[in-house]
């Protein structure tokens, strides 16, 4: 069929229509949270080929291979099969097209291999024996890998983010730079890149040969980007590159969802697109067809107290609802049963588990929550990564307290010994075996043992480690294991962190999270035997996976472009939720992002939210912390919120 005029005012809203049925020139596409940006980017695309532009003249940019399939299979609805020469894809799939025709221009063979994470990782490791550096003082090639990463993505010399990064270690910067030297040597000889290197290569394409630049400003008459607030630098300027010719370029974001700084993406690419084109036509699409008013007005409140930005009022569509709930229960226990009791209340009006979701600014924060809902027989499944109990780093300091526990764990005893230096899992075993099969970390004679056994260049590591395994009694391990662990990461496993993997900030929140968490019980075998619980329910709910009828637990970055009809958001304390990381940095630009993120996780909610803010927390020295309620939420008015009693305290750990 045909879509004329008449057709695109019938399917668009006037805010709609006006950006997908725009004249020439650049334009920003302001879409606020559940306003149909895939939707107008869809018609968009239709308009042109409508228009007469040949499909083959678009690029279409996204951050997602399903995003890209999405948009093109609903244009291909619209206007037919034609359409099949746009160009769609990621930014990494267009870079890699373009070099596929013309990688001699930056020094590779057309036929150059993508090297996949693996890959990267051994090339990595042959960089490292090539530069001659003692890998057992350095970086492994997870965190080399990282930081190689960030500062490609960043377009910035990896020597300005290795000083800031390395400040308090013993790695020197130099020998850093030394190692990516090599790895991109040992790439070139090889005849292959890695992810970061198809964007990096591909501006330099453009940046370093007009010509080809020119061919591909020629070919595209129109440029559309989605998600527009995600892009790096690197990807800000490739685009502007392209779109330099005929200026068609239309950029589609929302400034205020703009949350994955931590990982390269700049927001200032939106807010300074006027700047850069200030002939710009700005649309902003504010009507909402998601949420209820009542949870509108609680997200324009709280997104307005940002200093920067393009301001937007976001409009409902839908009737009025029940104002968000806002529970302030005695502390984390209660907050969990407050939960578990609306569950039960919307599971007997007939709402699926699966369109209930719980939304948190960190994963250790859902673990009391996981195991409420493990006595209560909830299923739940976990979106936010890996299972905790499962991660490496966790199973590291666990494996301490592990050892401690019980003699003759041997599994424990052989990943803490792999911790060290020249200890693979033979080595481990073979010491295991000469051991008996057991380990009493208090009997002197095993100790002296153990170190007899230990290769050369492991025993000034475990020197360290094992004052502390006389610290305690093992009936007190409990009781002590904050201090321990504690120990055990100044003395060694914070360098470990450093030197093993490419985000060793958020692996420490992650522990001192479990250390908090520790504190909850009473004995050292209730604590493993619910974590093991927990890691057996998460493995049996991902088995499952998306047919199960579950709760959705996800961290707010995660949850990022989905809905449910019910959602709950916990520990919206400060320090929690703005969480004390995202603001250390830099105070107003920290609290700029944890305030978007507080925006993303209210408007994932279409019918029913609910915000809770425990009073207190147990930290992880097992004193009671009395907790502030977030900032964000007391930049909402009370009337907009209906404040809910959520029972007596639990204090369990005072039994």
């Amino acid at each position: 069929m045909t879509a004329t005029g008449n057709f695109f005012e019938r399917e668009l809203n006037p805010e709609q229509l006006a950006a997908a049925t725009a004249p020439d020139g650049p334009m920003l596409a302001l879409a606020a949270a559940g306003t149909g940006k895939t939707r107008t980017i869809v018609y968009r695309v239709a308009y042109l080929v409508e228009r007469g532009i040949d499909p083959g003249r678009i690029l279409l940019l996204t951050f997602t291979n399903k995003a890209a399939h999405e948009m093109l299979a609903r244009a291909t609805d619209l206007v037919g099969t034609g359409i099949g020469d746009l160009w769609g894809g990621t930014f990494h799939h267009m870079a890699n097209r373009m070099l596929r025709r013309y990688a001699p221009a930056v020094g590779y063979r057309n036929d150059y291999t993508i090297l996949d994470r693996d890959d990267s990782l051994s090339l990595i490791r042959k960089a490292l024996r090539a530069c001659g550096i003692d890998r057992r003082d350095f970086l492994k090639p997870e965190a080399l890998a990282g930081l190689f990463g960030g500062a490609a993505n960043r377009d910035m010399r990896l020597r300005d983010l290795i000083e800031d990064r390395l400040t308090g270690t013993l790695i020197d910067p130099a020998d850093v730079v030394k190692v990516h030297r090599k790895y991109k040597e040992l790439k070139l000889e090889a005849g292959a890149m890695d992810f970061d290197d198809l964007l990096v290569f591909g501006l330099e394409l453009f940046r370093q040969k007009p010509d080809i630049l020119q061919r591909y400003q020629e070919r595209f008459l129109h440029v559309l980007v989605d998600e527009y607030q995600d892009t790096n630098p690197i990807q800000s300027e490739w685009v502007d590159l392209v779109a330099a010719r005929h200026r068609n370029l239309m950029a589609v974001g929302d400034d205020f969802q703009s949350i994955y700084g931590w990982r390269g993406a700049d927001y200032r690419n939106i807010l300074t697109f006027p700047e850069r084109y200030p002939d710009a036509r700005i649309v902003k699409l504010e009507t909402n067809y998601r949420s209820t008013p009542d949870i509108l007005k609680v997200a324009n409140r709280c997104i307005a107290g940002n200093p920067r930005q393009f301001q937007k009022t976001i409009r409902p569509t839908r009737e009025p609802g029940r104002k968000p709930d806002l529970c302030r229960p005695p502390d984390g226990d209660t907050q969990a049963q407050y939960v578990i009791d609306k569950i039960d209340g919307l599971r007997r009006a007939g709402h699926c588990l699966k369109e209930i979701a719980v939304l948190y600014r960190a994963h250790y924060h859902a673990l009391e929550l996981q195991l409420a809902l493990t006595r209560a027989s909830i299923p739940f499944v976990l979106t936010s990564g890996i299972r905790f109990f499962e991660q490496a780093h966790i199973k590291d300091v666990c494996s301490l307290l592990r050892v401690l526990h019980n003699p003759i764990d041997g599994m424990a005893f052989a990943r803490l010994l792999c911790l060290l230096p020249r200890v693979g899992e033979r080595t481990a075993e073979t010491i295991w075996k000469k051991l008996g099969y057991s380990f009493d970390a208090w009997q002197a004679e095993q100790k002296e043992r153990l170190r007899s056994l230990l290769p050369a260049a492991a025993r000034p590591f475990w020197k360290v480690i094992e004052p502390l395994l006389d610290r305690c009694h093992r009936d007190q391990l409990i009781v002590a294991a904050n201090e321990l662990l504690q120990q055990f990461l100044k003395v060694f496993y914070h360098d470990y962190l450093v030197q093993n993997f490419e985000n060793p900030e958020r692996r420490m929140e992650d522990i001192e999270g479990l250390r908090e968490f520790i504190a909850r019980f009473d004995s050292m075998e209730e604590f493993l035997s619910e974590t093991a619980l927990l890691s057996n329910l998460d493995r049996t709910a991902e088995s499952d996976g998306a047919e199960q009828d579950a709760i959705r637990l996800s961290t707010v970055h995660q949850a990022k472009g989905l809905e449910w009809d019910h959602v709950f958001v916990i520990w919206l304390t400060d320090g929690m939720f703005p969480s004390s990381r995202g603001l250390s940095e830099n105070e107003e630009e920290g609290e700029a992002e944890e305030r978007r993120l507080f925006y993303v996780a209210v408007t994932r909610a279409r019918s029913r939210l609910f915000l809770c803010a425990p009073q207190c927390r147990r930290t992880a020295n097992r004193q009671t912390l009395w907790c502030t309620q977030s900032r964000f939420l007391d930049e909402i008015p009370a009337d907009l919120l209906h404040k809910v009693s959520a029972g007596r305290p639990a204090f369990r750990w005072h039994r």
